[in-house]
């Protein structure tokens, strides 16, 4: 399982960034730091993604389809598609993504710039250990003082038949990154319904309870 997580690590951290949609005013706006903690008994998180926006901005809306760009994180855990689309948002303000896969219980902090009127946050990051789950906090407003925290829960992209087998799996123990399971998929986003035995994964080791993380936004001073 060691050398599984450090594959996936390494895919990840090589597909993980940073982008600036308005770099060029980055500086001007109030920093918070935003810290998402793994509260899954067996899950692994891949590296988040946290945007600051506008409040009519939604990355998703449960119940339609998942943009192709967060399919791919829901399905591979890969950042660099869906830093590119947010970077021609103009509703989006700064996106960053962490740099390493959170283990259950670890917790990663990422600072964001959310000025003016674009003082709403999202994150999202995919549970690997699924065929195409991801926990999602949505439009949160960032606090005037202090800090706020939000339970995430987790979303179906389906993009994906929840198969459960490893062989389209790319988190531990099945490390098998770049297949996809589509027939069956349902074809638009939901609340997951968790991890069944139906394939190869144990529940007992790899379902959740929601919330499945932790998302902590505090005003840096």
């Amino acid at each position: 399982m060691n050398q599984l997580m450090s594959r996936l690590a390494i895919a990840l951290v090589l597909a993980a960034g940073v982008h600036l949609a308005h770099s060029a005013s980055a500086a001007e706006g109030q920093r918070y730091a935003v810290t998402i903690t793994n509260v899954t008994r067996g899950q692994v998180i891949t590296p988040p993604v946290v945007m600051s926006h506008t409040e009519d901005f939604r990355l998703f809306t449960p119940g339609t389809p998942a943009i192709a760009e967060l399919v791919v994180l829901a399905e591979e855990g890969a950042v660099g598609p869906l830093l590119d689309v947010l970077a021609t948002r103009p509703e989006v303000f700064e996106a960053r993504a962490g740099g390493d896969v959170l283990t259950p219980g670890a917790s990663v902090t990422i600072e964001i710039t959310a000025p003016g009127t674009y003082r709403h946050v999202t994150a999202v990051g995919m549970l690997a250990t699924t065929n195409d789950a991801f926990f999602a906090v949505r439009g949160v407003e960032v606090p005037r003082r202090g800090e706020r925290s939000v339970g995430a829960v987790a979303y179906d992209a389906g993009s994906e038949a929840n198969s459960e087998l490893c062989a389209f799996i790319p988190g531990p123990p099945c490390g098998s990154a770049g297949a996809r399971d589509t027939a069956g998929a349902e074809g638009y986003v939901h609340i997951h319904a968790g991890i069944h035995g139906d394939g190869d994964l144990v529940p007992a080791q790899h379902d959740w309870r929601n919330p499945v993380a932790e998302v902590t936004i505090r005003r840096l001073e």
